[in-house]
């Protein structure tokens, strides 16, 4: 076998799992957009030093563009590998890509290759893999989807990471999303990835699905926070048959001042939040909740939002949406307690 191999995007994922390093050659900025599962970042070029390759090429000529550019390929090339791999066996096999697999990785490639190691290099590159990806998002995955329903503040998040704990099958989008999917559902420890990181990490847990056993998903709308939802994949959870999660209302309000402490401890925060929906409930009603959140009266304030907004709003949302929530399997929490999560989850394992 003549080094480095380029291989199609197909053969590539077939064998993803053997590499034993995915190396993404481009800049630290394009690699933030979105990158190959598990890749790390190696950039023959940083930032700065591409757009002034870039610049040169268009100013004065490919020539002197290279010129620029090749000491500063082979420095980085050769850190990386004195940083990163000098102890790398012989047999040791990564997987090298770039924008459109061209120059970039080529370069990185052809010294791995002389070294020694049985490199790969993705023809395409990080094009070729993107557009896969847009290729089966477009189709509605062959999964045999449960929807877990329920109102604010019912544990379905809970009730999902549960599952995952006991083996089963579980796409929680909103985890992929860093974001709980209401006007209080962004987490300010953790931004948002791009819409492109989104779909891969989405496409990527599809991916690894058993079609044979069933995949526990919770039932969002068709944006989590700033982020959409792709259309097949939503189509195919709104078809799906329901779980409906019964939980009582005071129990509710205990878990989501739980799990919305960052909130439940900064009133700023919490109003900054409220007043995005002033258009629904008018001025009078968001001042007198961000009055609660300022005197603390968090229990008080969350009661109300529940019966208020997002109570109604479920509601409205729920048939609507979900062709056989009439139909949906019961779930009763008699509490929020670790117990009562797990008996849920037995409960479905056993449906």
């Amino acid at each position: 076998m003549k080094y480095p191999e380029v291989l199609p995007i197909g053969d590539v994922l077939a064998r993803l799992d053997a590499f034993d390093a995915i190396i993404d050659a481009r800049t630290p900025s394009e690699f933030a957009l979105d990158h190959l599962p598990g890749a790390i970042n190696c950039p023959v070029l940083d930032d700065e030093q591409r757009i002034a390759v870039g610049t040169t090429y268009k100013q004065v000529g490919a020539f002197e563009a290279k010129k620029l550019g090749a000491p500063l390929v082979a420095a980085n090339i050769a850190r990386h590998i004195d940083t990163l791999w000098h102890d790398k066996p012989r047999e040791w096999r990564p997987l090298v890509y770039c924008w459109r697999g061209g120059n970039r990785s080529g370069s990185m490639a052809h010294i791995l290759a002389k070294i020694g190691w049985p490199v790969v290099q993705l023809e395409g590159g990080y094009k070729a893999f993107r557009n896969q990806v847009n290729a089966d998002l477009e189709g509605a995955p062959q999964l045999d989807f449960r929807v877990i329903c329920g109102t604010t503040g019912s544990g379905k998040t809970r009730l999902l990471d549960t599952l995952a704990s006991t083996g089963a099958q579980v796409l929680d989008l909103e985890g992929l999303a860093a974001h709980r999917g209401s006007v209080l559902g962004n987490l300010p420890s953790r931004p948002q990835p791009t819409q492109k990181a989104f779909e891969t990490a989405i496409w990527t847990q599809l991916r690894r699905f058993d079609p044979a056993r069933p995949v526990f998903v919770e039932s969002e709308s068709k944006k989590v926070g700033a982020l959409r939802v792709p259309a097949a994949l939503m189509d195919r959870m709104r078809a799906s048959p329901c779980v409906a999660l019964q939980v009582a209302r005071e129990h509710r309000v205990q878990l989501l001042i739980e799990d919305y402490q960052h909130f439940a401890s900064d009133a700023p925060a919490l109003n900054a939040q409220l007043a995005y929906l002033t258009d629904l409930h008018g001025k009078a009603k968001i001042a007198q909740w961000q009055q609660m959140a300022t005197d603390g009266r968090m229990a008080e304030l969350v009661d109300e939002l529940l019966v208020d907004h997002y109570d109604p709003a479920y509601t409205r949302s729920i048939f609507r949406n979900f062709a056989q929530y009439d139909r949906a399997q019961e779930v009763v929490l008699p509490d929020i307690s670790p117990a009562s999560f797990q008996a849920a989850a037995r409960q479905l394992h056993d449906a």
